[in-house]
């Protein structure tokens, strides 16, 4: 969606590489007769600490799990694509004064000193202009804020790894890209909530743009650390109950009623996300429904509190609706088990493809 975070790769086919707070993930799309292929999928666990809200503090365990998940996927791309999140991540709508699209990179600039909470000096910034919401006089823009010593952490890790950082995204703006490519576009607005272990991706895409991005740092490891802070066990035990009471197996009755408080704190910091956007988007149509994904989405209880919270109908985000996958070396039983962890990997491999 966004080009300028990094320089877009010429020529040579890239591979997509998520990394979060509990596991990296790597994708290969090529582009078949129908639509998009997924020709490769494969996952790497990440200890403790190694990410922490979406930003990577030990660059040199996360590059050998990088190393080592290539191993795996045996993957043979060098260029990737990576996706960055978190605290360090601002993606805010901005209202400007019409002026041709040359001249907004200069402007934002200005803009941007306003309204970001970083130093200007110590950031990446891109735009991205919503092309639907112009009037005579004024625009809206997309403006995206990253700071560097992330974004530097980040290519360094996938260097040392053996691969080239070829293209930076967003990891929203990837959602939102599997969004599209399985959904394809409506007048509605409609709600992407990724919920991962340390990261929750919340995005609204209307009429086939984001018009709202934003990241909260809150997920599955929120609920592992209430398990283990109340029931005074160690994060290994503490993920090992959450684990067992999220898939119906036999748990102490505490764990249930931890997850059930935890779910109270998530729904609540999810639910302000939904009426800051209905705050700031006046004339906008209403949210119609969420789709969900996220290796978190299945904590007991959680969608349907939200659902019932913010009064929206939700379903599962199927990222194989429309997407393909090459059934000589991935199977639909594995296909079914990285559905609902694979979108932001999958939508940002297709960013080669040249989807925005």
């Amino acid at each position: 969606m966004l080009d300028s975070l990094a320089a877009l790769f010429s020529g040579s086919k890239i591979a997509a590489l998520d990394i979060g707070t509990s596991s990296v993930k790597l994708a290969e799309i090529d582009m078949g007769a129908r639509g998009p292929v997924l020709k490769k999928f494969a996952i790497y666990p990440l200890t403790e600490g190694m990410v922490t809200s979406g930003d990577i503090t030990d660059i040199g365990a996360v590059s050998q799990s990088i190393s080592a998940l290539v191993k795996v996927a045996k993957c043979k791309r060098k260029n990737v694509a990576i996706a960055l999140d978190g605290s360090s991540v601002i993606v805010k709508k901005i209202s400007m004064p019409k002026m041709d699209d040359a001249l907004v990179s200069e402007q934002i600039k200005w803009e941007a000193e306003q309204y970001i909470p970083f130093d200007i000096n110590e950031i990446s910034l891109d735009h991205h202009i919503l092309k639907g919401r112009a009037s005579a006089e004024s625009m809206e823009v997309l403006l995206v804020a990253v700071k560097q010593e992330v974004l530097f952490r980040a290519i360094e890790s996938v260097e040392m790894g053996g691969l080239k950082c070829s293209l930076a995204d967003v990891a929203g703006f990837a959602l939102a890209n599997c969004f599209e490519a399985n959904y394809g576009t409506s007048n509605e607005a409609v709600a992407l909530l990724n919920i991962g272990a340390g990261v929750t991706n919340f995005v609204v895409v209307e009429r086939g743009e984001v018009v709202f991005c934003r990241d909260l740092v809150v997920g599955g490891d929120y609920y592992t650390n209430e398990i283990a802070k109340i029931m005074s066990v160690n994060t290994g035990e503490a993920e090992a109950l959450k684990i067992s009471a999220s898939l119906g197996q036999e748990a102490p009755e505490d764990v249930a009623s931890i997850i059930n408080g935890a779910n109270e704190q998530v729904t609540d910091e999810i639910r302000n996300s939904f009426e800051f956007y209905a705050a700031t988007s006046a004339g906008s149509p209403s949210i119609s429904r969420f789709y969900v994904s996220g290796g978190s989405m299945y904590l007991p209880g959680l969608v349907e509190q939200i659902s019932k919270a913010v009064g929206t109908p939700f379903e599962q985000l199927n990222p194989f609706q429309r997407v393909g996958y090459d059934s000589k070396t991935l199977s639909p039983d594995y296909i079914s088990q990285i559905q609902s962890v694979c979108p932001v990997a999958l939508g940002l491999a297709m960013r080669k493809l040249g989807d925005r």
